[in-house]
């Protein structure tokens, strides 16, 4: 982003042009990268680009898939917007052959704990947004719906086979936490009508968060959080409980929500180092507290008390977490420019 760029409340056609020429640049950028790879022989010392011929830019595996999904929202949303651009990598990255070289990378030995869930979680909504395009009579998000499927197939593979394994979830506000896994998993499910894996997502759900009460919310931020645990499992608790029972729910799970409390929570998290690639996350927060925070007021009776707080706070942090996309340091400019989109999409 420039220094003067700002973003809106909702998304519009400048903004998106702006997020979009980010993810553009990055997800054919191969340094700096930050693999995640496990070495289990020398024959392993590759490139990124040779290791993850589609998903190699944008510093680490995740940012480049969720790059690919702010291109492919975009895309669905605004068609003629870097049109010409996004196919073109959208050609190269889906080529039958560069996935089969990531469904590769998965089969090793050494990578069955890769990404999990958050590289999983992005993977399914990636499939997921190129499915609605294509749904929409979008022959070209057709072909690369279907070319992604084998690596898509994957991850839900993965995704049933480990959730009957994992018997606690991860609750800390970084990548594996389980509620972004379980919410991504049941998005997904919702557009692929994949009811299995909606049941196992939901069940797990249910099973970790349906008893919880009391969340620890004046404890938050934590200094490297990108996600609110409280906020991000009330947003994934929205999509398995009817409105009534959620809203039941909430109370139990955020009692002083509709006095304005606990201000931890409420109250956008002050960024002091965009440079550092730990504290950057914050900007992360603000912006994911915000597309949390108004998913949670949405799902709430229309006359629900707590739904103009919620609201008034999901402002402030959209505003303040427009402050991180100003920065052009990659430590946030490889991946911010996503969860903006989400926001503002949300």
């Amino acid at each position: 982003m420039t220094p003067d760029a700002t973003l809106s409340s909702a998304l519009d056609a400048p903004t998106a042009a702006r997020l979009a020429a980010i993810a553009l640049a990055n997800v054919v950028r191969e340094y700096p990268n930050h693999p995640g790879h496990a070495f289990e022989s020398a024959a392993d010392v590759r490139p990124p680009r040779a290791l993850h011929p589609a998903f190699y830019g944008s510093y680490d595996w995740h940012s480049c898939v969720h790059m690919h999904w702010l291109l492919a929202r975009v895309r669905r949303l605004y068609p003629a917007i870097h049109a010409e651009a996004t196919g073109a990598i959208f050609d190269a990255h889906f080529d039958p052959a560069a996935i089969a070289g990531e469904v590769a990378y998965f089969n090793r030995p050494g990578a069955r704990a890769f990404e999990r869930m958050y590289g999983w979680g992005w993977l399914l909504l990636l499939a997921a947004e190129l499915q609605q395009a294509a749904h929409a009579g979008d022959a070209r998000a057709r072909d690369w719906h279907a070319a992604l499927q084998p690596l898509t197939l994957v991850i839900v593979a993965r995704y049933r086979a480990f959730l009957p394994r994992a018997g606690y979830p991860i609750r800390y506000g970084i990548h594996p936490n389980s509620a972004f896994g379980l919410a991504c998993a049941l998005d997904y499910a919702a557009i692929a009508a994949d009811a299995a894996l909606a049941d196992q997502a939901s069940a797990c759900a249910m099973a970790w968060f349906g008893n919880d009460a009391d969340l620890p919310a004046a404890w938050e931020p934590s200094g490297a959080d990108f996600f609110s645990p409280c906020l991000i499992e009330a947003d994934l608790m929205r999509r398995v409980l009817a409105c009534a029972d959620f809203a039941a729910w909430l109370g139990r799970a955020l009692p002083a929500l509709a006095r304005g409390q606990p201000r931890a929570l409420l109250e956008p998290a002050d960024v002091t180092d965009r440079a550092d690639p730990q504290l950057v996350h914050l900007d992360g927060l603000n912006l994911s507290r915000a597309w949390c925070l108004r998913g949670i007021a949405r799902a709430l009776p229309a006359d629900d008390a707590r739904r103009p707080v919620l609201a008034a706070s999901a402002t402030q942090h959209l505003i303040a977490g427009q402050a991180g996309l100003r920065s052009d340091d990659y430590s946030g400019a490889h991946w911010l420019a996503t969860f903006a989109l989400r926001a503002l999409t949300a």
